[in-house]
Formats: C-alpha cells, structure tokens, sequence
C-alpha cells in the first residue's frame, strides 16, 4: 500500500504534501468518518446529498496514513506486527477481565 501511495504521489500527484498538511488531511478524513458514523450509528440524520460511503472514507485514511509513514521513513506493515505484539503482550487478561466488557458485544 505505502508503494503504491508513494508511486501516485511521485507521479500523478507530482510530490508529497508537507506534513503539516497531510496532518491536517487526516484530521478532516477522520472527521468524514466520525460524521458517517455519527448518522449510522448515532441520533443524527442524513442531510440532503451527504456522501455516505464509510469504505471510501476508510480508504482515505489509509492513503494520508501511508503518505505520512512514507514522509517519516516508517514500514507500516513492521508497525503494526510490532503494535500487535505489544498488544497482545499488554492486554492478554485486561479484556477478559473487564466487567463492562461482559455480556452483550452490542451495548
């Protein structure tokens, strides 16, 4: 995926963004989620001509995600195994013991 982003940018998009900008690009994508998520699953409604594709708006997290690790030398994919191991590690009984995770998966 972070080559794919870098070939796009270094192509089709010229250069990357400075990353100050691409900051401000995943503050305003995560807002586009946090608003479909808002009329899905929350007490808002849809206004007229709302964009309601969430897959989409994942999709563009993903893209600022990988151009942001791309301009800081970060591999993604080594990230997140070491973040899931940590994970792991970490929370292995912290979960399974939470009372208010007991019950219902759907509250």
């Amino acid at each position: 995926m972070q080559t794919m982003v870098h070939r796009w940018i270094t192509t089709t998009g010229v250069r990357y963004f400075s990353p100050l900008t691409n900051m401000a690009i995943l503050a305003e994508e995560t807002g586009e989620v946090a608003r479909i998520m808002a009329r899905t699953h929350g007490d808002q409604s849809w206004k007229e001509g709302e964009k309601q594709d969430l897959a989409d708006e994942l999709a563009d997290l993903l893209w600022v995600i990988s151009a942001i690790a791309n301009q800081e030398s970060i591999d993604l994919n080594e990230a997140f195994v070491n973040n899931f191991r940590k994970k792991t590690i970490r929370d292995k009984d912290r979960h399974r013991n939470n009372p208010k995770l007991a019950g219902s998966a759907d509250r």
